[in-house]
């Protein structure tokens, strides 16, 4: 069941068509955090197996340290000892900073995309109203012209 439901949430992250590039890549780089989180929480739990001053000895307990380590909250209760340990954890630290820098730009991107398309918006509406302004002030005039032309005429 757990892979599928893997499998359908990378569709849904990342098989939209149109989609923007930079949500696409944080949708994979989430992805790609969610797997090394998973998959780290086992390594490392495997690589402290039996290590003198472990205390990473159970799936729960590893997966709160990748947690927190991808987050660099850090509490400090969980840590690798070993090489091999520390090692994962580099790695889930620089996937979990990474992913959280990602997620970060693609959110100010969307919003900076969304205030310029209002600004856009705002703007091709002011051009329009002065060039409907301009046309009625052509109008005003050519109807004053024929006027006093025809005022001329009367005289």
């Amino acid at each position: 069941m757990l892979p599928g439901f893997l499998a359908r949430a990378v569709e849904l992250l990342l098989g939209r068509e149109g989609r923007s590039l930079h949500l696409k890549a944080a949708g994979t780089a989430t992805a790609v955090l969610a797997v090394v989180m998973l998959l780290g929480s086992w390594a490392v739990v495997a690589a402290e197996d039996g290590a003198r001053g472990a205390n990473l000895k159970t799936y729960p307990q590893a997966l709160w340290w990748s947690i927190e380590t991808a987050t660099t909250v850090g509490y400090g209760d969980f840590y690798p000892v070993t090489p091999v340990g520390r090692l994962i954890g580099a790695a889930v630290m620089v996937v979990g900073i990474t992913t959280y820098g990602m997620v970060t730009a693609a959110l100010a991107t969307w919003f900076v995309g969304r205030e310029q398309r209002r600004r856009h918006h705002l703007a091709h509406g002011a051009r329009e109203l002065g060039e409907e302004t301009t046309r009625a002030l052509h109008e005003r005039f050519d109807r004053l012209e024929r006027m006093v032309a025809g005022k001329d005429e009367r005289d």
